[in-house]
């Protein structure tokens, strides 16, 4: 008798292996972890230094021109007047910060130091913050730091005490994220803002973010 030869199963498309799906929590933005927060402001911070530097180098020689003789030696070097660096040079610096914040997170929610590490900054609606959001969310930002950084000259009138008093109240910003129940900085809290950790799947270029926000309008 002739061997019957077996049939090949033939696989169904319905029957082949599906594609294995991503957890929830990998395809949806999460609340971004202080450590990573606090790196991404370490990259920031040098070009944010730079910024104030040029700003500060140009104000103080405006300032020099406008409110001092300029002299032909060290010796007769001065100081520019208080009025001067509290009124006009420390605005400045503020409205610097609140220019390089505000440019990026309203066009694209990211700074390059935030687009390295995938973390993007929303109100609580999830939408891009406004100018005025920008400069509520820095002024909140800053105002631990300022704050301890006053109680740090109440103890002892020294620029280094003023200096790491300032340093630890920026720290207690996002140490208090531990503490809170949503992982929430003390900025996010006063501001009625957000940053997020964005997943790679949904991650948006942040060149892109500017084109796509620019079209939009």
């Amino acid at each position: 008798m002739p061997k019957s030869t077996p049939k090949r199963a033939v696989k169904s498309k319905s029957q082949r292996r599906a594609p294995p799906q991503r957890s929830p929590e990998s395809v949806e933005p999460t609340i971004a972890h202080p450590m990573e927060r606090v790196i991404a402001i370490v990259y920031d911070g040098m070009l944010i230094l730079a910024l104030l530097f040029l700003v500060g180098t140009v104000l103080t020689v405006i300032g020099t021109l406008l409110t001092m003789q300029t002299g032909t030696d060290s010796a007769q070097a001065q100081s520019l007047p208080r009025w001067y660096q509290n009124f006009i040079m420390t605005p400045s610096f503020v409205l610097t910060l609140v220019g390089f914040y505000g440019m990026f997170w309203r066009r694209g929610g990211q700074t390059l130091g935030m687009q390295t590490w995938r973390l993007k900054t929303v109100n609580n609606a999830g939408h891009l913050l406004t100018w005025g959001q920008s400069f509520k969310r820095i002024l909140a930002a800053c105002l631990m730091p300022l704050l301890c950084s006053i109680i740090g000259s109440l103890i002892a009138s020294s620029r280094t005490v003023m200096l790491l008093s300032a340093f630890f109240g920026f720290i207690f910003n996002y140490v208090f994220c531990l503490f809170n129940r949503r992982g929430l900085a003390v900025q996010d809290m006063l501001s009625n803002t957000i940053t997020l950790k964005m997943p790679k799947v949904e991650q948006e270029g942040l060149w892109r973010g500017f084109r796509n926000r620019k079209k939009s309008k």
